[in-house]
């Protein structure tokens, strides 16, 4: 089993959930965060003070898959949370040594 972890920008969520549930994909961890890569983040006027975001907002998506769903799983979050300018966002992949569901103690792939 694999976690894949993709950093996107906010407002492609949903394009990156519905792409995965068309896969098959019903389970998915969000979490807000901020960060910063090539962007370097941006300058902003608030009530007529320029400063600097040094970080900026982005969503990290987790999603535990079987290794034989990664290249799947790639393709759709590379699909949808794409815009083609600076700060689209990473895609990691990290392997699972082990998956329990607290619930019912199912191990594995049940867990998933």
């Amino acid at each position: 089993m694999k976690l894949v972890v993709a950093v996107i920008k906010p407002f492609k969520l949903e394009e990156v959930r519905d792409a995965l549930t068309a896969l098959g994909i019903h389970g998915l961890t969000v979490s807000e965060v901020k960060g910063y890569g090539r962007q370097k983040g941006h300058t902003e006027i608030y009530r007529g003070a320029e400063y600097a975001v040094s970080f900026l907002p982005k969503l990290k998506i987790e999603v535990a898959v079987e290794a034989s769903q990664v290249d799947a799983v790639i393709t759709a979050i590379k699909t949808a949370a794409r815009t083609g300018q600076i700060g689209d966002g990473k895609i990691f992949v990290l392997p699972i040594e082990q998956t329990i569901r607290i619930r019912t103690g199912e191990t594995g792939r049940d867990a998933l």
